[in-house]
C-alpha cells in the first residue's frame, strides 16, 4: 500500500515570550502566521493529513490549531514521547497506527525531524520552523514502510509559497 508522511517541523516560535520552560513556549506572530499559509499549500497539494502525531509543547499544539483551523480536524494525537524525538521514537508510535491510514502528519522538532528526513528519503536538507516535507512509500503497514526507503514528493517553505496559496 502507498503511504505519505508529512513531516512537519513547529511553525516559528516566541522566544522573548517569558515561557518558564521551552515546552511551554507559544508561537509568535510569524508562527501564527504561517502554519494556516502551509494548511493551505497541503491542501492545494491534495496532501491533507487522515491523522496527525505530533509533540505536546505549546507550540505545536499552537502549529496544529491554526492548521486545523484552516483545513479541517483529523483524529490528533499529542504525545510526549514526541517532544524532541527522532527517527527511532516515530517508527516506535507507528507501531500503533492503523494500516488503514494513508497519510499522517507528523508534528515536532529539530534536530529529530532533519535527521528523519534525511534516513527516509536519502537526501539532507535543513528543516526550518514551518517547513513540510511529504514523503512516499510503500508498506502493508506504517512499521514495514518506515523500515523501507522514500521519495520526497513536496517540500513546503512558508517563504517560498506563492500568494494564491497563502490565502
Amino acid at each position: 500500500m502507498q503511504r505519505e508522511l508529512v513531516v512537519m517541523r513547529h511553525a516559528k516560535s516566541d522566544w522573548k515570550s517569558g515561557a518558564e520552560t521551552d515546552h511551554a513556549r507559544p508561537l509568535n506572530a510569524r508562527g501564527r502566521r504561517d502554519a494556516p499559509r502551509v494548511a493551505a499549500a497541503l491542501l492545494a497539494m491534495e496532501c491533507w493529513p487522515d491523522a496527525v502525531w505530533s509533540s505536546d509543547a505549546r507550540r505545536t499544539r499552537e502549529t496544529w490549531a491554526a492548521m486545523a483551523a484552516v483545513g479541517g480536524d483529523c483524529p490528533t494525537h499529542f504525545d510526549r514521547a514526541l517532544y524532541l524525538a527522532d527517527y527511532g521514537d516515530v517508527r516506535g508510535l507507528a507501531e500503533t497506527w492503523p494500516a488503514t491510514l494513508g497519510r499522517v502528519l507528523v508534528l515536532g522538532h529539530n534536530p529529530g525531524w532533519e535527521a528523519m528526513v534525511a534516513r527516509l528519503s536519502g537526501s539532507w536538507q535543513e528543516l526550518t520552523t514551518a517547513n513540510a516535507v511529504v514523503l512516499r512509500g510503500e508498506g502493508a503497514t506504517w512499521s514495514e514502510a518506515l523500515d523501507g526507503n522514500w521519495s520526497r514528493v513536496h517540500w513546503i517553505r512558508p517563504r517560498e509559497l506563492h500568494d494564491e496559496a497563502q490565502s
